[in-house]
């Protein structure tokens, strides 16, 4: 799958981007910096989120996977025992488990290198990366956000990559036109503050995978 080009970081206001994302999760997106990677169709499908709230809450998981027929894909092979499969082949293979635990290091150096540009403390020393790294299999969704967001970077989700077929084919998975007309005011604040939309209740999504852990809010 081609890397597509990604957005610049900062803040959205009124963005076709921010909108697509909100239409992609059903809701406005919580502590959204930039578009880490882009579907062959043109629209996000990786989001790179601020490692903390506004309030200072720990936000672990850096790349989330948005596009719904993506994470339908993920889902899929997850339910095929793909990660039991995974799980065994790290146990056996020297050169998988050294690859994996690099995936782990890149993603928490990457985590508070943002956390340092977004103006926030970084998270505290031992915070899981995302996905069961560096050890275990635990989200294919947030193994392949990584790789998508950087390749090359994890085996692991670079395999859920090829495994999943082209969830792209059928063209985008939201309609841009329609994802403005539904968020006609998201603003998405950098330094790790929540978004906003219009008409937006405040109360918390519902807990996600991707890499989150019980008590700390998933990147949603």
């Amino acid at each position: 799958m081609a890397v597509g080009a990604a957005s610049q970081p900062g803040q959205f206001t009124v963005t076709a981007d921010a909108a697509v994302v909100a239409r992609q999760l059903g809701r406005p997106p919580r502590g959204l910096r930039r578009v880490a990677h882009r579907c062959p169709c043109g629209l996000p499908d990786v989001v790179e989120t601020a490692p903390r709230l506004a309030d200072g809450t720990p936000f672990p998981t850096l790349y989330y996977l948005t596009c719904p027929r993506a994470v339908a894909a993920m889902s899929r092979l997850e339910a095929a025992g793909v990660m039991r499969e995974m799980q065994e082949k790290l146990a056996a293979e020297a050169t998988l488990r050294a690859a994996y635990q690099a995936a782990h290091r890149d993603y928490l150096a990457r985590r508070d290198e943002v956390a340092r540009a977004a103006g926030v403390a970084p998270l505290p020393p031992g915070t899981q990366s995302a996905g069961g790294m560096p050890s275990r299999v635990k989200c294919l969704h947030a193994l392949a956000a990584h790789e998508l967001a950087v390749p090359g970077a994890n085996p692991l989700g670079r395999q859920a990559l090829a495994a999943a077929g082209r969830w792209w084919a059928a063209g985008p998975c939201v309609s841009p036109g329609a994802a403005r007309e539904s968020a006609v005011e998201t603003v998405v604040e950098p330094q790790g503050g929540r978004s906003r939309a219009a008409g937006e209740t405040g109360a918390d999504a519902p807990q996600g995978t991707q890499g989150g852990r019980a008590g700390a809010p998933e990147a949603r």
